[in-house]
């Protein structure tokens, strides 16, 4: 395809905003705990910083400096600061958290540093319900770029990272550049939807709802799990000393939590009323 001639830096922004969540039946408080100490180890910041490193080469752009950090309770945030192109460490503000990367690990320094064009972000919010046995993992993502590099490059990897119950991504292109004969360009790429963007055996998983503003270049795509099999939302029972009565109220209690979430509402049952 013919790329179009533009005078100056491309300044259109492009941002992904994932929301992705995952679902957990813990029966006991006991299960609570030891659910959410299992996602704080498995989704450090040290992991997620991994992860946003793998994000920012599948979209071609390259690191300039990292912030991370693990909290207490639980939870992490990471950001990453990149560029469309490289550059040269001399050119770098001496006081920036620079990321320096060997043999596939990033070793950051402390302070967060200057913004170039663009940057990646990544927080974590486990959480479990008060009254009953359903835990949940949410995971927010910004993947937000400038000129030629794109966001949407990396959703099936990002979608992969994760336990992908429910996913909710909302995809802006704001701003304006110029082709050489001045006229503005509000958009520079070809989209209708984003699950354009998502590989079929991805997108086959997942019930799909999609709220597109197209005038706007506002795109938003849900998705729900379609098939809950027990055993991947237990933690630590074990599924053969649960009776097929129990099974069924446990798939129920999952899949009501999936749908509340998917559908953005809370859903009152009979014993809410009670």
């Amino acid at each position: 395809m013919k790329k179009i001639a533009l005078y100056g830096f491309n300044n259109l922004t492009k941002t992904c905003s994932f929301n992705i969540y995952d679902i957990c039946y813990a029966k006991t408080e006991e299960e609570r705990k030891e659910y959410l100490a299992y996602i704080d180890e498995q989704y450090n910041s040290t992991r997620l910083t991994k992860i946003l490193t793998d994000v920012t080469g599948l979209i071609g752009a390259h690191v300039l400096n990292i912030a991370k950090q693990d909290y207490d309770p639980q939870g992490a945030s990471v950001t990453i600061l990149i560029s469309e192109e490289p550059i040269e460490e001399k050119y770098l503000d001496a006081s920036c958290n620079v990321a320096k990367l060997e043999n596939g690990v990033v070793t950051p320094r402390t302070v967060l540093g200057h913004l170039d064009k663009s940057h990646v972000t990544v927080h974590t919010y486990p959480e479990y319900h008060p009254n009953h046995e359903i835990s949940t993992f949410r995971v927010d993502i910004d993947v937000s770029t400038c000129g030629r590099i794109s966001p949407l490059k990396a959703l099936d990897y990002l979608i992969a990272s994760f336990d992908s119950d429910i996913i909710t991504i909302d995809y802006r292109v704001r701003g304006f550049t110029r082709g050489l004969d001045g006229k503005k360009f509000f958009i520079d790429h070809d989209i209708n939807s984003i699950q354009n963007f998502i590989a079929k055996p991805t997108l086959d998983r997942y019930h799909k709802i999609d709220v597109n503003v197209y005038e706007s270049n506002i795109f938003h795509t849900k998705m729900m799990l379609k098939e809950i099999i027990l055993e991947n939302y237990l933690f630590t029972s074990e599924i053969d000393s649960i009776s097929a009565e129990d099974q069924a109220q446990m798939v129920e209690l999952v899949d009501h939590e999936m749908t509340e979430i998917f559908n953005g509402r809370n859903i009152y049952t009979k014993e809410d009323e009670a």
